[in-house]
């Protein structure tokens, strides 16, 4: 990303935790940045330095936060919003082009901005990739927060996806504020894809403190996750070879 003395916007995706994983083009972008927006424990990993301006806001705020990132473009700053994973990915990336849709007639400037979304790792391929390979096949990404979508919605999908013999990886399991929704989420599983279909909780995972468990859904418990876990659900065909679990490219017809 050259300084060409225009401003410009970069998403940008931090990856599951691990310094390792953040890719050079993102690490480029950042270099060559004047500011920093993303929320607090993201921003925290952004090393300081002289003119870089770290912009830090708390979590539920995501469409102010991509905003003011496009407002300091528009002044001729260049910007890095900052997601863990992927951006992409229930993640900034939506936000800003929701604010970006949202500001289109007041600012119809903005529609000609800079704006690139640089991917990351996502927790959930991080995850799966601690584990072998319980994303084989097909698969969906849920997230489990009904901050932004209702309760019942997140129990239609997930009673379709595992009726249609998906693997599964859930974002935001199960949090202090909402601790019986995930209780209700295994039930719906258990009889959508079997007692014995195996679940993996990855805590923390690519960090110090990595925990992997893996267990068939007859035996998961709610108190296994939280919102430092991402949960993988494998199809039926899913299964474990020595310390490693996979799920086969192919399927037969139902």
């Amino acid at each position: 990303m050259s300084n060409t003395g225009n401003g410009w916007v970069v998403i940008a995706g931090l990856g599951p935790g691990n310094e390792a994983l953040v890719t050079q083009e993102v690490r480029d972008a950042i270099a060559d940045a004047t500011d920093i927006v993303g929320y607090i424990p993201y921003v925290k990993r952004i090393a300081p330095r002289d003119g870089l301006t770290l912009h830090a806001t708390d979590n539920r705020v995501e469409v102010d936060r991509a905003t003011h990132a496009l407002e300091m473009a528009a002044e001729g700053k260049r910007v890095v919003v900052v997601s863990s994973g992927d951006p992409g990915v229930f993640a900034m990336a939506s936000a800003v082009f929701e604010a970006l849709e949202n500001n289109a007639e007041s600012h119809p400037d903005w529609l000609n901005l800079d704006i690139k979304v640089l991917p990351g790792i996502t927790a959930m391929l991080a995850a799966a990739a601690a584990i072998g390979a319980p994303l084989g096949h097909d698969f969906a990404a849920i997230n489990l927060s009904d901050n932004l979508k209702p309760w019942s919605l997140i129990e239609k999908r997930l009673q379709l996806v595992g009726e249609a013999g998906l693997a599964m990886a859930f974002y935001n399991p199960r949090s202090k504020s909402r601790p019986h929704q995930f209780a209700r989420a295994l039930d719906i599983l258990r009889e959508a894809c079997g007692a014995d279909t195996l679940i993996t909780f990855a805590r923390d995972v690519t960090k110090p403190g990595q925990e992997l468990l893996t267990v068939p859904l007859n035996d998961a418990t709610p108190e296994m996750a939280d919102m430092r876990t991402v949960v993988i659900v494998g199809n039926r065909d899913t299964r474990r070879v020595g310390n490693y679990v996979y799920t086969p490219r192919y399927a037969a017809e139902d």
